[in-house]
């Protein structure tokens, strides 16, 4: 009998991890609701998109989905466009690093609706309840169905209740910001190009969408204090708008032209989160396993990244072991230590930089990104760094 493997958890990186994990070989159950999603048209677009990596976007080859996915509804990136709060800037370009581009944006439903479809595929069961509690090695369901798999795998969000009943550690820190999102019309072209600036106490994105009858269009991912944030969503819909334009106006200097928002505004608070990964029988995938700022656009990236040393470690164990030996669960919590660690850190840290208001740090970091500017071969470590992680967008 194959060795069983529970996923629980039917986001993005829970369908993922299922997916992935059933090609490998193993048998696999998926364990959680399957959320119906909406249809949009033309001209309209999922509140939420993530820019996908050269990593993440060779995962989702290998699964089959992304072949799968409407390309007319993907935008590539090929430049990306940073400013600091001074007189720093950051210009990167796919061609710098030999590409042609350095991410693809695409909409969170239009990722998930084909990770659905490919669930049944590849021979998944997908149980359409929702976890209930672990103990010595089984599983209980919300609707009293036990399972005693080889590996559970939890990819349950950041609140996990996998995570708590497994006992892995984990902690939590606020950043007292919120992370604001909607899509904007803008006047003029985007041309391919992510456009960052860092503004002292909070960081704007502009990544490209596809173009709609009212002409080009960008998403917004406005990290701001969540004092502020709270201001904003306390208003009737209707006059968020009217709140936004006037800071973008400010912060972008009209570098896209006149923009104007088109969708819903939405916000979700932003903290900085670690855990231990995984235990005997057990493995975090996703935001239960970890969060970061999102300055840098890591959430699904990463998350994907685990997906993928998951894969790696549980397919290539030695034929005697099972899937949530001991050993294997070693090597994935060891696979996934640097990258993750070197993520938060990194991000943490350009976070606190940005958020020191005295004069000469303000005057050294935006000479440092003056500087970085001015040297090909550090702009190839970004965008070699940017391929095989993500950019820019939670």
């Amino acid at each position: 009998m194959k060795p069983s493997i529970l996923v629980c958890g039917t986001g993005l990186v829970g369908l993922a991890a299922a997916v992935g994990l059933a090609r490998a070989g193993l048998s696999v159950t998926l364990l959680g609701p399957r959320r119906d999603l909406p249809v949009f048209g033309p001209d309209t677009y999922c509140p939420r998109v993530y820019a996908i990596s050269a990593a993440s976007r060779s995962l989702l080859q290998e699964l089959g989905v992304w072949g799968a996915l409407d390309a007319r509804r993907i935008v590539p990136v090929q430049a990306m466009d940073i400013a600091g709060d001074a007189s720093g800037r950051v210009a990167l370009d796919a061609w710098q690093g030999a590409r042609d581009e350095l991410a693809w944006i695409l909409e969170s439903t239009a990722l998930e609706r084909v990770l659905q479809h490919a669930v049944p595929m590849v021979g998944v069961t997908w149980v359409n309840e929702s976890f209930e509690s672990l103990r010595a090695g089984q599983v209980r369901t919300s609707a009293g169905h036990v399972f005693t798999p080889d590996l559970l795998v939890g990819a349950d969000g950041a609140a996990s209740p996998v995570r708590t009943a497994a006992g892995i550690s984990h902690s939590a820190r606020p950043y007292g910001y919120s992370g604001v999102v909607t899509h904007l019309n803008c006047s003029l072209p985007h041309q391919g190009t992510a456009f960052q600036w860092f503004t002292g106490d909070a960081v704007l994105a502009l990544l490209p969408m596809p173009d709609t009858a009212q002409g080009p269009q960008v998403s917004m991912v406005w990290s701001m204090p969540q004092s502020r944030a709270q201001e904003l969503m306390a208003l009737p819909p209707e006059a968020r708008a009217a709140w936004l334009e006037p800071g973008l106006r400010a912060v972008t200097e009209g570098c896209l032209g006149e923009l104007s928002v088109r969708s819903g505004v939405h916000a979700f608070p932003l903290s900085l989160e670690r855990s231990g990964m995984a235990l005997p029988g057990v493995a975090l995938v996703g935001d239960a396993a970890h969060r970061v700022h999102p300055l840098a656009g890591q959430g699904l990236n990463l998350g994907l990244g685990d997906v993928q040393a998951l894969i790696d470690c549980v397919a290539g164990r030695q034929s005697w072991r099972s899937p949530g030996d001991e050993r294997v669960m070693a090597r994935y919590r060891r696979a996934r230590a640097e990258p993750v660690m070197r993520m938060a850190l990194a991000t943490d840290a350009l976070h606190r930089l940005f958020m020191i208001d005295a004069p000469p740090v303000v005057m050294a970091r935006n000479l440092g990104m003056a500087c970085v500017n001015r040297l090909p071969f550090v702009k190839r470590l970004l965008i070699q760094g940017a391929a095989g992680s993500g950019l820019l967008r939670p």
